[in-house]
Protein backbone atom coordinates (compact mmCIF):
# COMPACT_ATOMS: atom_id res chain seq x y z
CA UNK A 1 0.00 0.00 0.00
CA UNK A 2 1.07 3.71 -0.33
CA UNK A 3 1.73 5.21 2.68
CA UNK A 4 3.75 8.83 2.64
CA UNK A 5 6.91 7.17 4.12
CA UNK A 6 7.94 3.37 2.17
CA UNK A 7 11.66 2.29 2.87
CA UNK A 8 13.94 -0.86 2.93
CA UNK A 9 12.70 -1.79 -0.94
CA UNK A 10 15.00 -3.60 -3.42
CA UNK A 11 13.76 -3.77 -6.72
CA UNK A 12 12.29 0.11 -7.08
CA UNK A 13 10.55 3.00 -5.11
CA UNK A 14 8.52 6.11 -6.56
CA UNK A 15 6.78 8.68 -5.06
CA UNK A 16 4.09 11.16 -6.17
CA UNK A 17 1.34 13.59 -4.54
CA UNK A 18 -1.36 11.81 -5.37
CA UNK A 19 -1.71 7.95 -4.45
CA UNK A 20 -3.18 6.67 -7.42
CA UNK A 21 -0.35 7.68 -9.95
CA UNK A 22 2.38 6.26 -7.07
CA UNK A 23 0.11 3.29 -7.25
CA UNK A 24 0.85 3.47 -11.08
CA UNK A 25 4.23 3.56 -11.34
CA UNK A 26 4.67 0.54 -8.28
CA UNK A 27 2.64 -1.01 -10.99
CA UNK A 28 5.08 -0.24 -13.72
CA UNK A 29 8.22 -1.18 -11.60
CA UNK A 30 6.28 -4.34 -11.27
CA UNK A 31 5.83 -5.52 -14.67
CA UNK A 32 9.75 -5.23 -14.86
CA UNK A 33 10.01 -1.47 -15.82
CA UNK A 34 12.63 0.74 -14.77
CA UNK A 35 13.04 4.32 -12.94
CA UNK A 36 12.26 6.00 -16.22
CA UNK A 37 9.65 3.58 -17.28
CA UNK A 38 8.07 4.15 -13.92
CA UNK A 39 8.25 8.10 -14.01
CA UNK A 40 6.38 8.59 -17.89
CA UNK A 41 3.64 6.39 -16.62
CA UNK A 42 3.40 8.29 -13.86
CA UNK A 43 3.60 11.32 -15.88
CA UNK A 44 0.40 10.46 -17.71
CA UNK A 45 -1.48 9.41 -14.91
CA UNK A 46 -1.02 12.68 -12.92
CA UNK A 47 -2.52 14.60 -15.80
CA UNK A 48 -5.40 12.66 -15.32
CA UNK A 49 -6.04 12.82 -11.31
CA UNK A 50 -4.40 16.16 -10.56
CA UNK A 51 -5.06 18.24 -13.55
CA UNK A 52 -5.03 21.53 -11.34
CA UNK A 53 -1.56 21.17 -10.62
CA UNK A 54 -0.30 19.92 -14.53
CA UNK A 55 -1.20 18.39 -18.03
CA UNK A 56 0.25 17.46 -21.23
CA UNK A 57 -0.62 21.06 -21.91
CA UNK A 58 2.46 21.78 -20.00
CA UNK A 59 6.56 21.63 -19.32
CA UNK A 60 8.88 19.39 -17.74
CA UNK A 61 11.95 18.90 -16.66
CA UNK A 62 14.12 15.49 -16.04
CA UNK A 63 17.46 14.71 -13.90
CA UNK A 64 18.42 11.62 -14.86
CA UNK A 65 20.87 9.95 -12.56
CA UNK A 66 22.26 6.51 -14.51
CA UNK A 67 23.13 3.39 -13.46
CA UNK A 68 26.84 4.01 -15.26
CA UNK A 69 26.57 7.58 -12.71
CA UNK A 70 26.64 9.97 -15.09
CA UNK A 71 23.69 12.70 -14.30
CA UNK A 72 21.80 14.18 -17.16
CA UNK A 73 18.97 17.12 -17.87
CA UNK A 74 16.06 16.56 -20.26
CA UNK A 75 15.07 20.36 -21.18
CA UNK A 76 11.01 19.95 -21.99
CA UNK A 77 10.53 23.59 -21.91
CA UNK A 78 8.36 25.04 -25.06
CA UNK A 79 9.09 27.96 -26.68
CA UNK A 80 6.57 30.98 -27.29
CA UNK A 81 4.89 30.59 -30.84
CA UNK A 82 5.61 32.35 -33.57
CA UNK A 83 2.81 34.86 -33.52
CA UNK A 84 3.50 35.46 -29.92
CA UNK A 85 4.68 39.33 -30.50
CA UNK A 86 4.23 42.15 -28.29
CA UNK A 87 1.89 43.58 -30.96
CA UNK A 88 -0.72 41.24 -30.11
CA UNK A 89 -0.68 42.42 -26.79
CA UNK A 90 -0.99 46.07 -27.50
CA UNK A 91 -3.93 46.44 -25.44
CA UNK A 92 -2.78 45.24 -22.14
CA UNK A 93 -0.31 46.64 -20.12
CA UNK A 94 1.00 43.01 -19.54
CA UNK A 95 0.63 39.69 -21.08
CA UNK A 96 -3.02 38.19 -19.39
CA UNK A 97 -2.54 34.96 -17.48
CA UNK A 98 -5.50 33.62 -18.11
CA UNK A 99 -7.39 32.88 -21.67
CA UNK A 100 -5.88 32.29 -25.30
CA UNK A 101 -3.39 35.26 -25.08
CA UNK A 102 -1.91 33.44 -22.05
CA UNK A 103 -1.30 30.11 -23.23
CA UNK A 104 1.41 31.46 -26.15
CA UNK A 105 4.13 28.32 -25.82
CA UNK A 106 4.26 24.87 -27.08
CA UNK A 107 3.74 22.08 -24.57
CA UNK A 108 6.64 20.41 -23.83
CA UNK A 109 6.00 17.65 -21.25
CA UNK A 110 5.15 15.28 -24.15
CA UNK A 111 8.48 16.26 -25.83
CA UNK A 112 9.80 15.20 -22.57
CA UNK A 113 8.38 11.94 -22.43
CA UNK A 114 10.04 10.90 -25.30
CA UNK A 115 13.73 11.33 -24.60
CA UNK A 116 12.39 9.48 -21.74
CA UNK A 117 11.36 6.37 -23.21
CA UNK A 118 14.48 6.39 -25.26
CA UNK A 119 16.89 6.99 -22.40
CA UNK A 120 15.06 4.17 -20.11
CA UNK A 121 15.94 1.63 -23.11
CA UNK A 122 19.72 3.17 -23.17
CA UNK A 123 20.21 2.28 -20.11
CA UNK A 124 19.13 -1.54 -20.11
CA UNK A 125 15.36 -0.87 -19.92
CA UNK A 126 12.69 -3.68 -20.86
CA UNK A 127 11.54 -1.54 -23.45
CA UNK A 128 7.79 -1.68 -22.24
CA UNK A 129 5.49 -0.95 -24.78
CA UNK A 130 3.65 2.56 -24.82
CA UNK A 131 0.07 1.08 -24.47
CA UNK A 132 1.59 -0.40 -21.14
CA UNK A 133 3.40 2.60 -20.01
CA UNK A 134 -0.13 4.86 -20.54
CA UNK A 135 -2.60 2.25 -19.81
CA UNK A 136 -3.30 3.32 -16.12
CA UNK A 137 -3.83 7.32 -17.25
CA UNK A 138 -6.02 6.17 -20.34
CA UNK A 139 -8.64 4.58 -17.80
CA UNK A 140 -8.06 7.13 -15.36
CA UNK A 141 -9.02 9.78 -17.49
CA UNK A 142 -12.00 7.80 -19.41
CA UNK A 143 -13.61 6.19 -16.35
CA UNK A 144 -12.89 9.11 -14.13
CA UNK A 145 -11.02 10.01 -11.44
CA UNK A 146 -11.68 10.83 -7.64
CA UNK A 147 -11.13 15.08 -7.32
CA UNK A 148 -8.86 15.87 -4.54
CA UNK A 149 -9.56 18.58 -1.44
CA UNK A 150 -7.00 20.69 -3.19
CA UNK A 151 -8.82 20.99 -7.02
CA UNK A 152 -11.79 21.69 -5.16
CA UNK A 153 -10.77 24.13 -2.89
CA UNK A 154 -8.78 25.76 -6.18
CA UNK A 155 -11.62 25.03 -8.37
CA UNK A 156 -13.98 27.31 -6.25
CA UNK A 157 -10.98 30.06 -5.12
CA UNK A 158 -10.28 31.04 -8.87
CA UNK A 159 -13.89 30.64 -10.51
CA UNK A 160 -14.05 34.34 -11.09
CA UNK A 161 -11.02 34.09 -13.26
CA UNK A 162 -11.66 30.97 -15.06
CA UNK A 163 -15.17 30.17 -15.75
CA UNK A 164 -15.39 31.71 -18.97
CA UNK A 165 -12.01 30.64 -20.53
CA UNK A 166 -12.34 28.28 -23.34
CA UNK A 167 -12.94 24.87 -22.73
CA UNK A 168 -12.81 25.11 -18.84
CA UNK A 169 -16.50 24.98 -17.55
CA UNK A 170 -17.32 21.61 -19.69
CA UNK A 171 -14.43 20.31 -18.60
CA UNK A 172 -14.11 21.16 -14.96
CA UNK A 173 -17.33 22.66 -13.63
CA UNK A 174 -19.95 19.69 -13.76
CA UNK A 175 -23.90 21.47 -13.62
CA UNK A 176 -21.44 24.89 -14.11
CA UNK A 177 -20.35 24.56 -10.68
CA UNK A 178 -17.00 23.90 -8.55
CA UNK A 179 -16.95 19.96 -7.80
CA UNK A 180 -16.66 19.01 -4.71
CA UNK A 181 -14.14 17.08 -3.29
CA UNK A 182 -14.44 13.08 -3.31
CA UNK A 183 -16.78 13.79 -6.82
CA UNK A 184 -16.03 12.23 -9.74
CA UNK A 185 -15.01 13.42 -12.98
CA UNK A 186 -14.05 12.37 -16.50
CA UNK A 187 -11.22 13.83 -19.46
CA UNK A 188 -12.91 11.97 -21.94
CA UNK A 189 -10.80 14.09 -24.59
CA UNK A 190 -7.58 13.60 -22.82
CA UNK A 191 -7.91 9.64 -22.24
CA UNK A 192 -8.62 9.25 -26.42
CA UNK A 193 -5.16 11.65 -26.92
CA UNK A 194 -3.56 9.60 -24.72
CA UNK A 195 -5.42 5.79 -26.09
CA UNK A 196 -4.10 7.98 -29.88
CA UNK A 197 -0.62 8.61 -28.34
CA UNK A 198 -0.15 5.05 -27.13
CA UNK A 199 -0.84 3.08 -30.01
CA UNK A 200 0.88 5.90 -33.01
CA UNK A 201 3.76 6.88 -30.80
CA UNK A 202 4.13 10.25 -28.84
CA UNK A 203 5.46 12.04 -31.56
CA UNK A 204 1.99 12.31 -32.98
CA UNK A 205 1.75 15.09 -30.36
CA UNK A 206 3.37 17.04 -32.32
CA UNK A 207 3.45 15.99 -35.96
CA UNK A 208 0.32 13.69 -36.52
CA UNK A 209 -3.28 13.19 -35.68
CA UNK A 210 -3.27 14.74 -32.68
CA UNK A 211 -0.80 17.84 -33.16
CA UNK A 212 -3.42 18.63 -35.98
CA UNK A 213 -6.12 19.02 -33.81
CA UNK A 214 -4.08 20.77 -31.42
CA UNK A 215 -3.08 23.30 -33.29
CA UNK A 216 -6.62 23.41 -34.87
CA UNK A 217 -7.98 24.26 -31.68
CA UNK A 218 -5.28 26.76 -30.71
CA UNK A 219 -5.95 29.20 -34.08
CA UNK A 220 -9.96 29.05 -33.01
CA UNK A 221 -9.85 30.51 -29.40
CA UNK A 222 -6.83 32.74 -31.10
CA UNK A 223 -3.77 31.26 -29.39
CA UNK A 224 -0.60 32.56 -30.97
CA UNK A 225 0.96 29.11 -30.97
CA UNK A 226 0.88 27.49 -34.64
CA UNK A 227 1.38 23.72 -36.42
CA UNK A 228 4.63 24.70 -37.36
CA UNK A 229 5.49 25.67 -34.07
CA UNK A 230 3.84 22.14 -32.61
CA UNK A 231 5.79 20.30 -35.47
CA UNK A 232 9.00 22.08 -34.95
CA UNK A 233 9.54 21.51 -30.97
CA UNK A 234 11.93 18.67 -29.83
CA UNK A 235 12.78 18.47 -26.04
CA UNK A 236 16.70 18.53 -25.54
CA UNK A 237 19.46 16.61 -23.10
CA UNK A 238 21.70 19.21 -21.34
CA UNK A 239 24.31 19.13 -18.74
CA UNK A 240 23.16 19.75 -15.52
CA UNK A 241 24.19 22.28 -13.23
CA UNK A 242 26.41 21.14 -10.16
CA UNK A 243 28.19 22.73 -6.94
CA UNK A 244 30.18 20.30 -4.61
CA UNK A 245 29.32 20.41 -0.79
CA UNK A 246 31.08 18.86 1.92
CA UNK A 247 28.76 16.38 1.98
CA UNK A 248 28.46 15.71 -2.01
CA UNK A 249 27.90 16.96 -5.51
CA UNK A 250 24.30 18.61 -5.78
CA UNK A 251 22.70 18.51 -9.38
CA UNK A 252 20.02 20.61 -10.99
CA UNK A 253 18.56 21.81 -13.70
CA UNK A 254 20.46 24.79 -16.36
CA UNK A 255 18.34 27.94 -17.75
CA UNK A 256 15.14 28.62 -18.13
CA UNK A 257 15.28 27.41 -15.14
CA UNK A 258 15.95 28.53 -11.64
CA UNK A 259 17.97 25.44 -10.46
CA UNK A 260 20.95 27.97 -9.71
CA UNK A 261 19.19 29.60 -7.16
CA UNK A 262 18.46 26.08 -5.48
CA UNK A 263 22.13 25.14 -6.17
CA UNK A 264 23.56 28.62 -4.67
CA UNK A 265 21.38 28.76 -1.27
CA UNK A 266 23.02 25.27 -0.19
CA UNK A 267 26.27 26.36 -1.06
CA UNK A 268 26.00 29.89 0.52
CA UNK A 269 23.98 27.87 3.78
CA UNK A 270 26.77 25.27 3.95
CA UNK A 271 29.49 28.09 3.99
CA UNK A 272 27.95 29.77 7.02
CA UNK A 273 28.82 26.63 8.99
CA UNK A 274 25.51 26.45 10.90
CA UNK A 275 25.76 24.07 13.75
CA UNK A 276 22.28 22.89 14.25
CA UNK A 277 18.99 22.89 12.53
CA UNK A 278 15.47 24.28 13.79
CA UNK A 279 17.41 27.11 15.50
CA UNK A 280 17.53 30.99 14.65
CA UNK A 281 20.66 30.48 12.53
CA UNK A 282 19.27 27.18 10.54
CA UNK A 283 15.83 29.64 9.95
CA UNK A 284 18.18 33.37 9.34
CA UNK A 285 20.43 30.98 7.64
CA UNK A 286 18.62 30.11 4.67
CA UNK A 287 16.73 32.78 4.44
CA UNK A 288 19.25 35.03 3.53
CA UNK A 289 21.29 32.40 1.44
CA UNK A 290 17.84 32.87 -0.76
CA UNK A 291 17.64 36.47 -1.05
CA UNK A 292 21.46 36.50 -2.16
CA UNK A 293 20.59 33.46 -4.75
CA UNK A 294 17.35 35.05 -6.07
CA UNK A 295 19.19 38.56 -6.84
CA UNK A 296 21.19 36.43 -9.00
CA UNK A 297 18.75 34.58 -10.51
CA UNK A 298 16.46 38.01 -11.02
CA UNK A 299 19.41 39.37 -13.05
CA UNK A 300 20.46 36.38 -15.12
CA UNK A 301 18.31 33.44 -15.94
CA UNK A 302 16.36 33.99 -19.20
CA UNK A 303 16.17 32.00 -22.15
CA UNK A 304 19.59 30.30 -22.45
CA UNK A 305 20.41 31.21 -25.90
CA UNK A 306 20.43 35.00 -24.10
CA UNK A 307 22.74 34.52 -21.86
CA UNK A 308 25.49 36.85 -21.49
CA UNK A 309 28.23 34.29 -20.13
CA UNK A 310 28.04 30.55 -18.68
CA UNK A 311 26.12 30.16 -15.62
CA UNK A 312 28.44 28.34 -13.47
CA UNK A 313 30.08 31.47 -13.01
CA UNK A 314 28.36 31.93 -10.32
CA UNK A 315 28.80 28.49 -8.87
CA UNK A 316 32.83 28.82 -7.81
CA UNK A 317 34.14 29.49 -4.98
CA UNK A 318 35.24 33.02 -5.47
CA UNK A 319 31.85 34.56 -6.65
CA UNK A 320 30.31 32.30 -3.79
CA UNK A 321 33.06 32.71 -1.10
CA UNK A 322 32.45 36.79 -1.57
CA UNK A 323 28.47 36.66 -1.69
CA UNK A 324 28.38 34.41 1.82
CA UNK A 325 30.64 37.62 3.26
CA UNK A 326 27.51 39.79 2.24
CA UNK A 327 24.96 37.92 4.62
CA UNK A 328 24.57 39.35 8.57
CA UNK A 329 24.52 36.60 10.70
CA UNK A 330 22.34 38.71 13.22
CA UNK A 331 20.05 40.80 10.33
CA UNK A 332 17.68 40.24 7.80
CA UNK A 333 18.44 41.80 4.32
CA UNK A 334 16.46 44.65 2.89
CA UNK A 335 14.02 42.46 0.25
CA UNK A 336 12.71 43.47 -2.82
CA UNK A 337 11.21 40.56 -3.95
CA UNK A 338 8.79 39.78 -6.73
CA UNK A 339 5.71 37.61 -7.77
CA UNK A 340 6.72 33.95 -8.79
CA UNK A 341 3.79 31.71 -7.37
CA UNK A 342 2.64 28.44 -9.04
CA UNK A 343 1.22 24.84 -9.22
CA UNK A 344 3.17 22.77 -10.10
CA UNK A 345 3.98 18.32 -9.13
CA UNK A 346 7.25 16.41 -8.70
CA UNK A 347 7.76 13.08 -8.67
CA UNK A 348 10.66 10.87 -7.83
CA UNK A 349 11.81 7.49 -8.67
CA UNK A 350 14.60 5.01 -8.24
CA UNK A 351 15.34 1.56 -8.90
CA UNK A 352 17.76 -1.26 -8.38
CA UNK A 353 20.09 -0.50 -10.89
CA UNK A 354 21.20 2.85 -9.45
CA UNK A 355 18.99 4.91 -11.92
CA UNK A 356 17.56 7.64 -10.21
CA UNK A 357 14.93 10.13 -11.48
CA UNK A 358 14.03 13.61 -10.40
CA UNK A 359 10.86 15.16 -12.59
CA UNK A 360 8.72 17.94 -12.36
CA UNK A 361 5.65 18.75 -14.45
CA UNK A 362 3.70 21.60 -14.35
CA UNK A 363 1.24 24.08 -15.85
CA UNK A 364 2.74 27.56 -14.35
CA UNK A 365 -0.41 29.15 -12.60
CA UNK A 366 -3.51 26.66 -10.92
CA UNK A 367 -5.26 25.05 -13.96
CA UNK A 368 -2.62 27.24 -16.51
CA UNK A 369 -3.74 29.36 -19.20
CA UNK A 370 -7.43 27.54 -18.00
CA UNK A 371 -7.96 26.69 -21.96
CA UNK A 372 -9.14 22.80 -22.62
CA UNK A 373 -9.28 21.78 -26.69
CA UNK A 374 -12.09 20.44 -26.87
CA UNK A 375 -10.79 17.93 -29.65
CA UNK A 376 -7.73 16.52 -27.48
CA UNK A 377 -8.59 17.67 -24.01
CA UNK A 378 -5.23 19.30 -23.92
CA UNK A 379 -5.25 22.07 -20.76
CA UNK A 380 -2.73 24.62 -21.93
CA UNK A 381 -0.62 26.12 -19.49
CA UNK A 382 0.33 29.95 -19.02
CA UNK A 383 3.51 29.59 -18.69
CA UNK A 384 4.46 32.33 -21.46
CA UNK A 385 2.68 34.76 -18.69
CA UNK A 386 6.07 35.15 -17.49
CA UNK A 387 7.51 36.68 -20.24
CA UNK A 388 7.48 41.24 -20.08
CA UNK A 389 6.30 43.84 -22.70
CA UNK A 390 9.13 45.64 -21.39
CA UNK A 391 11.93 45.88 -24.10
CA UNK A 392 14.39 46.59 -21.35
CA UNK A 393 13.75 43.57 -19.41
CA UNK A 394 15.08 39.99 -19.03
CA UNK A 395 12.86 38.08 -20.04
CA UNK A 396 11.24 40.22 -22.73
CA UNK A 397 8.67 38.30 -25.09
CA UNK A 398 10.02 37.19 -28.63
CA UNK A 399 8.37 34.73 -30.52
CA UNK A 400 10.39 31.44 -30.22
CA UNK A 401 11.98 32.42 -27.13
CA UNK A 402 11.91 30.34 -23.97
CA UNK A 403 10.38 31.99 -20.63
CA UNK A 404 11.89 31.94 -17.39
CA UNK A 405 10.19 28.79 -15.25
CA UNK A 406 10.61 28.59 -11.52
CA UNK A 407 10.71 24.51 -12.30
CA UNK A 408 13.43 22.84 -11.46
CA UNK A 409 13.80 19.31 -10.36
CA UNK A 410 16.93 18.22 -7.47
CA UNK A 411 19.19 15.63 -7.25
CA UNK A 412 22.31 14.74 -5.02
CA UNK A 413 25.22 12.35 -4.88
CA UNK A 414 26.70 11.95 -1.54
CA UNK A 415 30.02 11.15 -0.12
CA UNK A 416 28.52 8.54 1.82
CA UNK A 417 27.47 6.94 -1.24
CA UNK A 418 23.34 7.73 -0.80
CA UNK A 419 21.95 8.97 -4.35
CA UNK A 420 19.01 11.28 -3.69
CA UNK A 421 15.94 12.76 -6.13
CA UNK A 422 14.00 15.33 -4.04
CA UNK A 423 11.68 18.57 -4.94
CA UNK A 424 8.53 20.22 -4.70
CA UNK A 425 5.74 22.24 -6.55
CA UNK A 426 5.42 25.79 -5.48
CA UNK A 427 7.19 28.73 -7.40
CA UNK A 428 9.81 30.70 -5.60
CA UNK A 429 9.21 28.21 -2.95
CA UNK A 430 10.91 25.59 -4.82
CA UNK A 431 14.41 26.45 -4.10
CA UNK A 432 13.50 27.28 -0.33
CA UNK A 433 12.03 24.10 0.16
CA UNK A 434 14.76 22.19 -1.64
CA UNK A 435 17.23 23.72 0.63
CA UNK A 436 15.54 22.73 4.02
CA UNK A 437 15.15 19.17 2.80
CA UNK A 438 18.38 18.79 2.10
CA UNK A 439 19.57 21.02 4.56
CA UNK A 440 17.53 18.71 7.74
CA UNK A 441 17.94 15.31 6.34
CA UNK A 442 21.80 15.78 4.60
CA UNK A 443 24.03 18.09 6.75
CA UNK A 444 21.73 18.15 9.82
CA UNK A 445 20.92 14.46 9.99
CA UNK A 446 16.76 14.68 10.10
CA UNK A 447 15.44 11.41 9.19
CA UNK A 448 13.94 11.76 5.62
CA UNK A 449 10.31 11.92 6.29
CA UNK A 450 10.89 14.20 9.00
CA UNK A 451 12.63 16.35 6.83
CA UNK A 452 9.58 16.51 4.70
CA UNK A 453 7.56 17.09 7.54
CA UNK A 454 9.01 19.42 9.40
CA UNK A 455 7.35 22.69 9.31
CA UNK A 456 8.21 25.19 6.23
CA UNK A 457 8.30 29.15 5.48
CA UNK A 458 8.19 30.75 2.55
CA UNK A 459 10.03 33.86 1.10
CA UNK A 460 8.13 35.77 -1.29
CA UNK A 461 4.45 37.91 -2.45
CA UNK A 462 1.06 36.27 -2.55
CA UNK A 463 -0.93 37.21 -5.83
CA UNK A 464 -2.99 40.37 -5.21
CA UNK A 465 0.08 41.50 -2.40
CA UNK A 466 2.46 44.70 -2.55
CA UNK A 467 3.97 43.54 0.59
CA UNK A 468 7.30 41.04 0.69
CA UNK A 469 7.05 38.90 3.77
CA UNK A 470 8.08 35.66 5.55
CA UNK A 471 5.21 33.14 5.63
CA UNK A 472 5.92 30.65 8.07
CA UNK A 473 3.59 27.66 9.43
CA UNK A 474 1.97 27.78 13.04
CA UNK A 475 4.40 24.53 14.12
CA UNK A 476 7.41 26.94 14.14
CA UNK A 477 8.50 27.58 18.34
CA UNK A 478 7.16 30.93 19.38
CA UNK A 479 10.62 31.92 20.19
CA UNK A 480 12.40 31.68 17.01
CA UNK A 481 9.34 33.42 15.42
CA UNK A 482 10.12 36.25 17.86
CA UNK A 483 13.89 36.30 17.27
CA UNK A 484 13.18 36.57 13.67
CA UNK A 485 11.21 39.19 13.85
CA UNK A 486 13.71 40.94 15.90
CA UNK A 487 16.43 40.47 13.54
CA UNK A 488 14.49 42.33 10.77
CA UNK A 489 12.08 39.38 9.18
CA UNK A 490 8.89 40.76 8.21
CA UNK A 491 7.11 37.50 9.26
CA UNK A 492 3.94 36.29 8.88
CA UNK A 493 2.41 33.38 10.71
CA UNK A 494 0.10 31.46 8.58
CA UNK A 495 -3.14 29.96 10.40
CA UNK A 496 -2.24 26.37 9.36
CA UNK A 497 -0.25 23.25 10.81
CA UNK A 498 0.43 22.17 6.92
CA UNK A 499 -0.11 25.08 4.42
CA UNK A 500 -0.16 24.17 0.85
CA UNK A 501 1.47 27.16 -0.07
CA UNK A 502 4.73 25.41 1.11
CA UNK A 503 4.66 23.33 -1.83
CA UNK A 504 4.34 19.62 -2.14
CA UNK A 505 7.78 17.85 -1.29
CA UNK A 506 8.90 14.18 -2.08
CA UNK A 507 12.37 12.75 -2.05
CA UNK A 508 13.00 9.12 -3.27
CA UNK A 509 16.44 7.91 -2.43
CA UNK A 510 19.08 4.87 -3.11
CA UNK A 511 21.19 3.76 0.04
CA UNK A 512 24.65 1.93 -0.11
CA UNK A 513 23.36 -1.44 0.86
CA UNK A 514 21.23 -1.69 -1.61
CA UNK A 515 18.04 -0.52 -0.54
CA UNK A 516 15.39 2.39 -1.63
CA UNK A 517 13.33 5.03 -0.28
CA UNK A 518 10.39 7.58 -0.60
CA UNK A 519 8.57 9.44 0.68
CA UNK A 520 6.08 12.19 0.52
CA UNK A 521 4.63 15.63 1.45
CA UNK A 522 1.75 14.73 3.85
CA UNK A 523 0.54 18.79 2.52
CA UNK A 524 -0.27 16.65 -0.66
CA UNK A 525 -2.61 13.80 -1.34
CA UNK A 526 0.03 11.34 -2.61
CA UNK A 527 2.74 8.91 -0.95
CA UNK A 528 5.25 6.72 -1.46
CA UNK A 529 5.47 3.00 -2.64
CA UNK A 530 7.83 0.14 -3.57
CA UNK A 531 8.99 -3.19 -4.54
Amino acid sequence: MTGLHSAGHRRGVVCAPHAATAEVGRAILGEGGNALEAMVAMAASIAAVYPHMNHIGGDGFWLVREPNKRVRAIMAAGPAGSRAKPELYRDHEAIPSRGPLAALTVPGAVGGWMLAVEAARAVGGKGLPLELLLHAAIGQARDGYVVAKSQARLTAEKLAELKGVPGFAETFLPDGKPPEAGTRLKQSALAFTLDHLARNGLQDFYRGDVGREIAADLEKIGSPVTREDLARYEARIAEPLSVKLNAGTIYNTPPPTQGLASLIILALYERLRVREAEGFDFAHGLVEATKRAFRVRDRYVTDPAQLPHAPDRYLDDEFLGAEVLKIDSRKAARWPARPGEGDTIWMGAADSSGLAVSYIQSLYWEFGSGCVLPKTGVLMQNRGSSFSLDPKALNFLAPGRLPFHTLNPALAVLRDGRVMAYGTMGGDGQPQTQGMIFARHVLHGMPLDKAIDAPRWLLGRTWGSTVTNLRMESRFDGHLIDRLMSAGHDVEVLPDAYSDTMGHAGAVAIHPNGTLEGAHDPRADGGAAGL
